[in-house]
């Protein structure tokens, strides 16, 4: 009977999981949508570049190139069904409806206006701080790199 209980619980569960993929997957697009990611990811390849050509003007005179590769493998066109799999994977479908339902609110729209400038920011604070110690990470990478 405990062997019986278990089996059927184990088919509930399995088959509640995996109900509707469908719906999951229109759960996780709409995240993605009310998150405005066409317009992030744009904005992020954008100051990406800048920062690049900022950093590195030799590559100046290729800015259209690398925004031609950008656009064909970074764009939300080419991720969205990569992007929705990996919100669907990670979260529940009531999960998602709860993160949608935020993302309708004043402060969740708030929040999606300001990912682009809190990525960007992010982005510069790694690259600020690696520059300030690359010295070190170099003294580590010769020091072992003399090692036998």
């Amino acid at each position: 009977m405990k062997l019986l209980t278990i089996a059927v619980f184990a088919f509930v569960v399995s088959t509640q999981a995996r109900a509707d993929p469908a719906s999951h997957r229109a759960a996780a697009a709409s995240v993605l949508d009310l998150m405005n990611m066409d317009a992030v990811l744009t904005q992020a390849i954008d100051q990406t570049l800048k920062a690049e050509i900022a950093s590195n003007p030799t590559i100046a005179p290729y800015e259209q190139q690398m925004r031609a590769f950008f656009a064909k493998y970074m764009s939300w066109a080419s991720l969205k069904n990569d992007f929705v799999t990996i919100y669907a994977d990670e979260f529940t479908e009531d999960e998602l409806k709860q993160i949608a339902a935020f993302y309708r609110t004043p402060v969740g729209q708030k929040a999606v206006q300001k990912l682009p400038v809190l990525l960007a920011k992010g982005a510069a604070l790694g690259q600020q701080r690696v520059q300030d110690h690359v010295g070190e990470l170099r003294d580590a990478i010769t020091k072992a790199a003399s090692k036998p």
